[in-house]
């Protein structure tokens, strides 16, 4: 992975595979005002560069039977580094944890966790999570709808 100095095309480009990964190299060649083959060479420097990461489907949680999204709060007994990587560990082997953030201040982590329904959560809850090495406390919030969801970064074009 080696760094390049991004232009105005770059970012572009960026953005628009952002917006929409699935567009085709000429599509994204025309928005950007430049032809497929630099286009072509341009998305593998970044994807070699490390700008781009990969490419995925959104899905629809709920047309998949995911209707219910949960935010729960995790204290640790232990912040030290390992204790810190071994829960890590563990939330990354839950499939029904979709994001995992750690955090400053009084919370260590905040857990992104969908379930198809709330007895699906709570056996989750009191199976998984609350039982597992290290937590000392759980807080949970129910979502109730999203009402922003973007995807990556801005894309600042200068």
């Amino acid at each position: 992975m080696h760094h390049i100095k991004l232009d105005d095309i770059d970012r572009r480009i960026l953005e628009n595979l952002q917006n929409d990964g699935r567009m085709t190299n000429v599509e994204l060649a025309e928005k950007v005002g430049i032809t497929a083959p630099p286009c072509l060479r341009r998305v593998r420097a970044l994807e070699d560069a490390g700008y781009i990461q990969g490419y995925h489907a959104e899905l629809n949680a709920e047309a998949l039977g995911y209707g219910l999204t949960v935010f729960a709060m995790v204290g640790l007994h232990s912040q030290a580094e390992s204790d810190l990587r071994a829960f890590e560990a563990l939330v990354n082997e839950w499939p029904l944890v979709r994001e995992a953030y750690m955090l400053n201040g009084e919370i260590d982590f905040i857990l992104k966790i969908v379930a198809r329904d709330l007895a699906q959560f709570q056996t989750f809850l009191t199976s998984q999570l609350t039982p597992a090495p290290n937590v000392a406390s759980v807080k949970t919030s129910l979502s109730i709808r999203c009402g922003k969801k973007l995807h990556g970064v801005p894309v600042d074009l200068e």
